[in-house]
């Protein structure tokens, strides 16, 4: 059994619905979710009922106070050594290095920014991690967050050509053969909403 496809690390997001469609994206494509705080909205389990996120406790986000603890937490997770750079990819407009050039392994950490001030200079200068951008048209300024981290889930998952089959139980992603459930994808669940929720 492996673990997540990749960890998803979003740094002080913002906007509820940005943060609800990449929880779905992370579901359906067997990733986990970090959320590094402060957040500027609510995820408790009744606000999270309230929006009709029903996927949210298959999700099963980590939950870190500062960009410090998340590394803490890394660290204690097993990214050690060498691995602790190589694997931790640090999305920001200011990346000389594009996605193109970027080669992806499982578990990898992918990590960006709020919507409003994407990652400040204390992560990009904090020693850890690659800083990559996404490759655009001269002169725009960039993509919402939500295009942005599918975009990079769907792109590193053809690198190492993974199949999303899983179960999530607290915390723990274990893969799936999917030659065990046929190759139509995971069967619909009674009470999935179509489309995900802003969480309010």
């Amino acid at each position: 059994m492996a673990g997540p496809a990749f960890n998803i690390v979003l740094h002080q997001p913002q906007i509820p619905n940005n943060t609800g469609n990449i929880g779905r994206t992370c579901v359906a494509t067997g990733c986990a979710l970090h959320l590094i705080h402060p957040l500027g909205f609510d995820t408790s389990v009744k606000a999270c009922r309230r929006a009709g996120l029903d996927y949210w406790p298959r999700l099963e986000p980590f939950d870190h106070e500062s960009w410090e603890s998340f590394l803490c937490f890394r660290h204690d997770a097993g990214a050690t050594g060498a691995d602790r750079g190589s694997g931790l990819w640090l999305f920001t407009t200011k990346a000389v290095r594009t996605l193109w050039d970027v080669d992806f392994r499982r578990g990898d950490w992918l990590v960006f920014g709020s919507e409003t001030q994407g990652l400040p200079d204390e992560v990009l200068h904090s020693g850890a991690g690659t800083p990559v951008r996404f490759p655009m048209a001269p002169g725009e300024r960039s993509l919402n967050v939500a295009t942005a981290v599918c975009a990079a889930i769907y792109e590193g998952l053809r690198q190492i050509r993974d199949a999303p089959r899983y179960v999530r139980n607290r915390a723990r992603l274990e893969m799936m053969d999917p030659r065990d459930h046929g190759a139509a994808g995971p069967a619909h669940r009674e009470g999935d909403s179509e489309a995900p929720t802003p969480i309010v």
